[in-house]
């Protein structure tokens, strides 16, 4: 995870950098450093210079960054304010010119996110689980979390906002999520009806997401069965449909999911019963002896292994709905930071840091999985990055629009002091949520 999760800083990083620098050569601007990675404290990995520029890899993998001549940046540097402007330096050239300097490595990300994006759709095409294959199966089974929302187990679900529910995820997509009223059309008992989901919707599934409120459910037909358990013993066999059970006093228990066992079985560890089963279209009824655990011991058949759809698209098709799902990311993460300033999402739910960032990547390396979450990393960073925050892009675009409509630079004083502000609000920032990754794995 950690190995992922720096090789894809990696890319992200050089290439943001890598436009800075390259804008900036394309006007004249002298770049004294181009580093990956911090080399806080002055302690680098490798370096080497070629030209006027040294390059190196620092050992702080949070980030990186080019040392632009004449420009106040993360590095404080004051001393070549001091001197009149060189017409190789940042501050001597046109706010137009330095305006494209500061955006162009929002741009590269961008654009690296909606390529890598849109080659992930060409190449590996859309895969999921249609809703309509979990409706035909007994829809959903609901959690105590799912409870909360109006969810019954047994629920078929159909729509959400008045659009139709293709695959279970679009309940927990920020298009909507982020909305400020959620209508979810359902299903029940042959019964359409439609439910509200609370205020408070989007925190309680960003902060339990080890317990998502529903999922699929599974018939119980007999995969395979585990030697010495309970099933072995009474001899099921794959294929076997088990359809109840006859507990004491004849007392019958009908059973189509798996989500029924544990409720069915209460109270009857280590007593003898009787379970009732289909095999070849006949009916039969084997003893059985659940153990303390009410485990059977036997796998259940994935019924939705051949119902998974794939959908494969043309170059142009993917660039198409690459470049539409990632300005989306981008609108969501504008929204969703927008209800995290006005307290509707909680900071602690919505913020995340490399910690937590890490775990997505998994611990087996799948390219498919790294492209997708590098590709969104690269539009988070260029979102963020032109925020009108001090110390990042977004500062210094902010204070040259303000230049260029006053028609004067703005005193070098209150940039540094800017600077410096952003500086300890991005410290601060990074502090919480590296803290709050590691709550969470705690929690």
């Amino acid at each position: 995870m950690i190995g992922q999760l720096i090789a894809a800083l990696a890319i992200l990083v050089t290439l943001h950098e890598l436009g800075h620098f390259l804008a900036a050569r394309a006007f004249g601007i002298k770049v004294e450093k181009f580093y990956l990675f911090f080399d806080a404290w002055g302690i680098k990995l490798f370096k080497f210079k070629k030209g006027e520029t040294e390059y190196g890899i620092g050992w702080l993998p949070l980030g990186g960054y080019v040392k632009i001549a004449g420009m106040i940046d993360e590095s404080l540097d004051t001393k070549q304010l001091k001197s009149e402007p060189q017409n190789w330096e940042f501050r001597a050239k046109p706010a137009w010119q330095r305006l494209i300097v500061m955006v162009a490595g929002v741009f590269v990300n961008l654009v690296l996110g909606i390529f890598l994006f849109s080659m992930g759709i060409f190449s590996y095409g859309d895969e999921y689980l249609p809703m309509k294959a979990i409706n035909d199966n007994g829809g959903i089974a609901v959690t105590e979390l799912g409870k909360q929302f109006g969810f019954e187990t047994g629920d078929k679900i159909l729509a959400a906002n008045g659009k139709p529910v293709e695959k279970i995820e679009t309940l927990f997509a920020s298009d909507i999520i982020l909305e400020d009223k959620i209508e979810v059309e359902i299903e029940r008992n042959g019964h359409v009806q439609t439910l509200v989901m609370p205020k408070n919707y989007v925190n309680l599934v960003s902060s339990n997401k080890n317990e998502p409120p529903f999922s699929m459910r599974f018939p119980l037909f007999v995969d395979s069965v585990m030697t010495e358990s309970p099933a072995h013993k009474a001899g099921l066999q794959k294929g076997d449909k088990i359809k109840g059970f006859i507990l004491e006093h004849d007392n019958v228990v009908s059973v189509n999911y798996q989500d029924e066992l544990s409720d069915a079985l209460k109270g009857f560890a280590n007593k003898p019963i009787m379970v009732m089963i289909q095999r070849n279209n006949s009916d039969l009824s084997l003893p059985i002896q659940v153990d303390t655990t009410l485990k059977l011991g036997f796998f259940v058949q994935n019924v939705y292994a051949d119902k998974v759809a794939k959908v494969y698209y043309r170059l142009g098709k993917s660039f198409e709905l690459g470049t539409t799902r990632s300005f989306g990311l981008i609108i969501a993460n504008a929204k969703g930071l927008g209800q995290v300033i006005t307290g509707k999402i909680k900071a602690q739910n919505a913020l995340q840091g490399p910690v937590a960032i890490a775990t997505y990547f998994g611990k087996v390396w799948d390219w498919q999985r790294f492209w997708n979450l590098t590709a969104i990393l690269s539009l988070i960073l260029a979102f963020m990055n032109l925020l009108p925050i001090p110390a990042l892009d977004g500062g210094h675009v902010f204070f040259l629009i303000i230049e260029m409509i006053i028609g004067r630079p703005i005193n070098e004083k209150i940039m540094h002091a800017a600077q410096v502000a952003g500086m300890i609000l991005l410290l601060a920032l990074m502090v919480f949520v590296i803290g709050n990754d590691i709550f969470r794995l705690f929690k």
